[in-house]
Formats: C-alpha cells, sequence, structure tokens
C-alpha cells in the first residue's frame, strides 16, 4: 500500500493500522508510541524491524522545512512548504524554565487585521490535523535535542485558529492525549470569532482561550479587527 502523498502525522491510528497490514498487531502500538511519546522517526523506533522502518520512512514524508535559530539561540523559527506551495510559519521560544511553541493554524488568513501581513496576505487555505500535529512533534524533537521538554503550546501562529477549529481541535486532542501535554498548557487564540468560542465551550478538554482584542472600544476596534464589525465587544463579553 503506497501512501506517499500523505504526510506521517495525517494519519491517525485507523490509517496507520492499514498501514501496517500484515504485521502483527502490537506493531501499530509500537509505531504509535516511537512517533508521539518517544517522539522518534521511524527510522529510530528500533523495536520495529528494519524493513519496516526503511518502508515506513519511504512511505510516509515529513514536510519540507527550514529553520532559522537567533544569535541567543533561544528562538527557533520553522518555515514550512506545504501542499499547494504555501508557506507557514512555527515559531519555538526556549526559556530558563519553559518551552513553547507558538502554531499556525492557516496558511495565510481572511481575518485582513490591518496591523498584521499574514491578514493583509490574504488566505490560502486552512492546514490540516496533520500539518498542525507535525508543526508541535517537529519542535518538540528540536526542543528535545537541546534537552528541553515543550511545555506550552499557543495557536497564535499564522490564521485564525476559530476559523478552522475542527482541525485545529483534532490537532489539540492528538496533542493532549498522545503526546502528552496537559490542556491548561495549550492556548487557542481568536480575534473574536464568536461562533468558534461558542462551539469551543462546549468541547470536553479544559484549554485556555485568549482574545486579542486590541481596543477596548468599537469604533477603534473596528478600524483594527475587521471582524468586529460583525461580532462586537459586547458580543464577545457576552460568551
Amino acid at each position: 500500500m503506497s501512501i506517499a502523498t500523505r504526510t506521517r502525522y495525517e494519519l491517525d491510528r485507523g490509517a496507520f493500522a492499514d498501514v501496517l497490514d500484515g504485521e502483527p498487531r502490537y506493531r501499530l502500538d509500537q509505531l504509535w508510541s516511537g512517533l508521539y511519546e518517544q517522539l522518534s522517526d521511524p527510522a529510530d523506533i528500533t523495536n520495529l524491524p528494519k524493513a519496516l522502518r526503511a518502508r515506513l520512512d519511504d512511505e510516509l514524508p515529513l514536510a519540507l522545512v527550514t529553520e532559522s535559530v537567533s544569535d541567543a539561540g533561544d528562538t527557533v523559527k520553522f518555515l514550512w512548504e506545504i501542499g499547494g506551495g504555501s508557506r507557514v510559519e512555527t515559531v519555538l521560544m526556549l526559556y530558563p524554565d519553559r518551552a513553547t511553541v507558538c502554531v499556525s493554524s492557516q496558511a495565510g488568513c481572511a481575518m485582513a487585521c490591518g496591523f498584521c501581513a499574514t491578514g493583509q496576505a490574504g488566505f490560502t487555505r486552512h492546514l490540516s490535523t496533520g500539518e498542525i500535529v507535525e508543526q508541535v512533534v517537529r519542535a518538540a524533537q528540536r526542543a528535545k535535542a537541546s534537552g528541553r521538554r515543550v511545555s506550552n503550546i499557543v495557536f497564535m501562529g499564522m490564521g485564525e485558529p476559530m476559523a478552522n477549529l475542527d482541525r485545529v481541535w483534532a490537532a489539540t486532542e492528538r496533542i493532549h492525549g498522545d503526546i502528552g501535554l496537559s490542556a491548561r498548557h495549550i492556548t487557542i487564540s481568536t480575534v473574536g470569532l464568536v461562533p468558534g468560542i461558542s462551539k469551543m465551550k462546549d468541547l470536553p478538554l479544559p484549554v485556555n482561550l485568549a482574545v486579542s482584542l486590541h481596543a477596548a472600544n468599537d469604533t477603534l476596534r473596528n478600524e483594527l479587527v475587521p471582524i468586529n464589525t460583525r461580532y462586537t465587544i459586547a458580543a464577545l463579553l457576552d460568551e
């Protein structure tokens, strides 16, 4: 079964079961644990047979990414080239007592906030669940190589997370359940999409919500954050 058009973090456990068809059932647990708990690439999951590791590396590629590191070495920026020719960024921030990953949820953004370069560039597409998860895993691998463990995830990169909430939430569940990050250390931000906030209140994990207000009155906020003309400050406070 060839799945070369799909990256490894796009697949859920059911899809991996198909990939491992013909292998002993316990191979799925070994692979899943290796990818998410150990943060390993297939080639480094040594309890898998060598031939299987090679096949998985070949059939489950990673997205193309380049890194840049600040002079102090405490900030790592990842620039991803994803399907369709789009580029998105992830930022890993290393502090003495924690490591935080700022994750993108869309290629571009449709919110058109006047102060935001991403918003001014326009919207290209939503990121998939796997594209979101891969940002976290690859940043966590980078932090691990520096002797750190990622302790916080913030959906404050490119895009409006509430406009892609289904995929963002699916990624959040995997980050929480499989990578093992506490929901209290995951923050989803928004410029004020009230329907998304309302929907998130009914979802099971107690993640944090951050609202980018930017102004305390509707007149100014309408200029800075155009979505405020639809969902006013009063509507946000009602939520």
